[in-house]
């Protein structure tokens, strides 16, 4: 009998699997950003992976239009899977308007596809960490979506990094000034890639997608050139937008904001107004969000969004203006790697009992089984091995404790507490049970 073709195991480009050492951190950063979101009120829903084409098509840009995984299902219908999961949330604030009320808070924690191409940090399938509220235009809900970022990141473990704050209308009240708003998501999609190809190349690209004129661009530009801290951008941003209702409208809602955020605590240093940021999706309509580590910009913003006004009014006869932010789970994992804020650890456990007396399997169980009833995390090594060897196993997945226990301990009623990290060793007694043994981990667990 002649043996099978063997098929060489790889993954896709743009795809990648995800080991322990990574997805632990990984489903720590989940649990993390549920926290912070249940404790501003949002609630989670969930969506389907593929959507009708029509639901997905034209709600984003001719960009995620291009990275748009589509195809025919079994049935012959057309049919994308997710590229984010704003779109799908108005579909489902839609259908389910009667039944969810407004306003909506909730957040989705998902996986999305892109088919763009791949660099640091950003891949084909990735994780997005949504928070949004929908049914107000109310400023306090753009002033609390600025909070879950800034709180999002302090709970994450960052302390420099800043939240760059901008306003479409700001954006929009230039372009009408100067002549341009009809062709303005042309000119904003020239404008959010300033910082990756310079001034000179976003003109170019102005005249030539939006028939802007050397001067329009140049006008539009002279706008992108405001940023800064505090509130002084704002000053001169008023001239420029003076005769627009819509862009006046917009720098007063970018310094309510502002001074909503620092009246709650967040400080100053952390806000940048950046009047070149635009977000490349088509459907933001007001104050937009980018967050950068200030220790790693080059990697990009690690949380995004803004508001978004006429989005879900494609599905539904009532108006739902939404405003909300993502995390960008992958790629917040990819600036902790590089800057050394994940700990080599493959295993969720922090105990580990190594099976050490052959004929004691059942004593290990029961001493396992009561520390994780005090809430200790323990692994039983799985066979009567040497225990040097599972001393190894140990220090490669990344216990912080070893208990060890022979037939001397058994005899003698004690136990081995061994710490992984430092070397050192102390002897337990068993005579309580294991309630001493779990104090004294539980101890040494918070040091």
């Amino acid at each position: 009998m002649s043996s099978p073709t063997r098929i060489q195991p790889r993954t896709l480009k743009g795809f990648r699997d995800f080991l322990p050492e990574l997805m632990l951190p990984r489903e720590h950063l989940v649990d993390t950003a549920k926290q912070v979101y249940r404790s501003y009120g949002f609630s989670p829903i969930d969506t389907p992976a593929l959507e009708y084409l029509e639901i997905l098509q034209g709600k984003g840009s001719d960009e995620t239009d291009k990275q748009l995984y589509s195809f025919e299902d079994k049935g012959g219908r057309p049919v994308g899977m997710r590229f984010d999961l704003t779109v799908p949330l108005a579909r489902f604030a839609a259908q389910h308007l009667n039944e969810i009320g407004t306003p909506f808070k909730r957040y989705h924690i998902a996986t999305v596809w892109r088919g763009e191409n791949t660099q640091r940090g950003r891949y084909r399938e990735f994780m997005q960490c949504d928070f949004d509220t929908l049914g107000t235009r109310s400023l306090a809900s753009d002033i609390e979506t600025g909070l879950v970022i800034h709180d999002l990141l302090q709970a994450i473990g960052f302390e420099d990094f800043t939240i760059h704050l901008n306003n479409r209308q700001v954006l929009n009240g230039v372009l009408e000034r100067v002549g341009l708003l009809p062709q303005a998501t042309a000119v904003l999609r020239a404008l959010d890639k300033l910082a990756k190809v310079g001034p000179e190349k976003v003109a170019d690209e102005m005249m030539a997608t939006a028939g802007a004129s050397r001067s329009q661009a140049d006008r539009v530009l002279k706008l992108a050139q405001i940023s800064g801290t505090g509130t002084e951008p704002l000053e001169q941003l008023e001239p420029l937008v003076h005769g627009s209702p819509r862009g006046q409208e917009g720098v007063e809602r970018l310094a309510d904001l502002v001074n909503g955020l620092k009246a709650a605590g967040v400080p100053t240093k952390r806000l940048y107004l950046n009047v070149a940021i635009a977000r490349g999706l088509d459907y933001y309509t007001g104050v937009i969000f980018e967050t950068f580590l200030d220790a790693l910009p080059e990697i990009g913003s690690v949380c995004s969004g803004g508001r978004y006004d006429n989005l879900a009014e494609m599905y539904a006869k009532q108006e739902l203006p939404g405003v909300g932010a993502s995390l960008g789970l992958d790629r917040l994992l990819a600036a902790m790697q590089e800057l050394g804020m994940i700990e080599p650890v493959r295993t969720p456990a922090t105990v580990l009992i190594p099976y050490f007396a052959a004929d004691r399997l059942h004593d290990y169980l029961r001493l396992a089984a009561d520390l994780r009833q005090a809430g200790i995390g323990v692994e039983v090594y799985p066979e009567a091995k040497k225990l040097g060897v599972q001393l190894k196993y140990a220090d490669r997945r990344g216990f912080r404790l070893a208990l060890i226990i022979g037939d001397q301990e058994f005899t003698d009623g004690v136990c081995q507490l061994k710490n992984l990290t430092t070397g050192e060793s102390q002897t337990i007694s068993l005579s309580s049970g294991s309630e001493q043994v779990a104090q004294e981990i539980q101890r040494l667990l918070v040091i």
